[in-house]
Parts: C-alpha cells; structure tokens; sequence
C-alpha cells in the first residue's frame, strides 16, 4: 500500500495506534526466518561451500527446532530450496504474514588473503535514504546490482513524506531489534565461546522493509578455514542454531512480560 498523500497527522495516529496496540497482551505469533542468498545469487564463497547451501541448512535446522520448542509459535521459511528470492519479496512476506520477528542467517567473508578474521556479528536496520547507504556492505550487493531494485521497492525514495513514514516506522522496532540481536550475540559468545564482534547498525536494505523487529545474523567467516569447517559441521550448526533459539526464547520473555 502507498501513503502517498495520506495526511502526516494521519500517520501518525497509525503509529500510535500500533505502540499501543503492542503493549496490550502482546503475544509472540509468527517467526519468519530468511536463509540468505539462494540460486543464481551464491554469496560469500570459502574453500569449497557457497553462503547461500550453508545459510539454507542452518535455517531449516532453526525454523524445526523453534517448532519443536515453541510449538505455539507460526515459523515461516522464506525459502526451502536453492532458489532465489527477491529481497524485496523477502521482508514482503513477512509483513504479509504480520510476523512478530525476521531473523535472516548469512555468512561472513573477508576479502582474498584474509582467512584469520573470525567471529559472528548481528546486524540490525538502520534508517538511512537510499542513496546513502553504503553500497559496499556484501549484504546489498546482489541488491545493488540490480538495475531495477529501486522500481521493485514499494515506496519512492525521493518522496520526502514517505520517507518520514519510514523513519517513524523504524524507530518502532530498533529497540526491540537491538535487544534480540544483543542476546544472539551474548548466546553466541557465552555458550558456544565465539568470536563476539558485536551487534551492529547498519543500512541493510533488506532490514528496512520489515515491519516487525528483524536481525541479519552473520553466523561465522566462510573465509576462514577453521570457520568454513565448523559452520558446515553438523555440531556446528547445531550450536548456531541453539544459541539463536535461546535468545528468541529469552526475547520471547521479557517481551511478552
């Protein structure tokens, strides 16, 4: 839906109506999970796997063991198989489904020469227009790189008022946004004694198009040869996807509390 020329006073009503709205029994419904990357679109590349075969495997094992712990809850998978989404279809959806949280799992790379850095970061949106962003974060190239991205977004980037609409809309979930990256980020560190590189803020396209709080995880360094082997290894995924659980578990309570 465009807001184009929907009165400003009327918007933000809608917001309030929305803050409110969440503050009342607010209960966690529906998770989307997002494997990063997919079909024509790889990712980062290690030694001899692709971000995209890793992201999808590391998915599904999270999106089963969140049925498993919290059968209550919706789990929605943006994909299934090696095939490539759009990013815009990505966060639209999980707005379509109402989601409550959007975790997207990638892999982190270092440029030819480097295979020493390791660690895991989390990344949550930051609101910044367009043609501000840093285009050289690896997570907005395949974006970028599409001529046609700014067409495929479903809201003009040089309209000044939609732009507020986002902000405002952001500002919504970056708490929350902050607070669940922080636990994956202590769960990774704390219980499975990872690298902590630390939660990060940063204008990820993909993020800014969700209407819920939403994450990208950056599960290890496919470039490193130590991580390329522990993020393949079925007791590594295991310890990813564990630690990723318990946070949202932990999430789920102060939330909801």
């Amino acid at each position: 839906m465009r807001l184009k020329h929907v009165p400003f006073s009327l918007l933000i009503l809608f917001f309030i109506n929305i803050t409110v709205a969440n503050a009342q029994g607010y209960k966690i419904k529906t998770i989307v999970i997002d494997a990063g990357h997919g079909g024509v679109k790889p990712g980062a590349k290690g030694k001899y796997s692709y971000e995209k075969n890793v992201a999808l495997q590391v998915a599904l094992k999270l999106g089963k063991k969140l049925e498993e712990e919290l059968p209550n809850i919706k789990i929605i998978q943006i994909r299934k198989t090696d095939v490539d989404v759009d990013w815009y279809r990505r966060a639209e959806i999980a707005n379509n489904a109402k989601a409550d949280l959007f975790i997207s799992i990638h892999c982190n790379s270092m440029e030819k020469g480097n295979h020493y850095t390791k660690g895991t970061e989390t990344f949550v949106g930051a609101y910044r227009r367009i043609n501000e962003m840093d285009a050289g974060i690896k997570e907005n190239e395949d974006i970028i790189n599409d001529k046609n991205y700014k067409k495929k977004g479903t809201y003009d980037p040089t309209d000044p008022e939609e732009l507020i609409m986002l902000s405002l809309y952001k500002s919504l979930y970056r708490a929350k946004s902050l607070a669940l990256a922080k636990m994956v980020q202590k769960n990774y560190t704390d219980v499975n004694k990872r690298v902590n590189r630390g939660v990060k803020e940063q204008g990820l396209l993909i993020l800014q198009r969700a209407a819920m709080p939403s994450i990208l995880t950056e599960i290890g360094f496919i470039s490193n040869p130590a991580e390329e082997d522990y993020i393949n290894s079925a007791d590594g995924q295991e310890e990813i996807v564990s630690a990723i659980v318990n946070a949202i578990k932990q999430y789920k309570k102060e939330i909801e509390n």
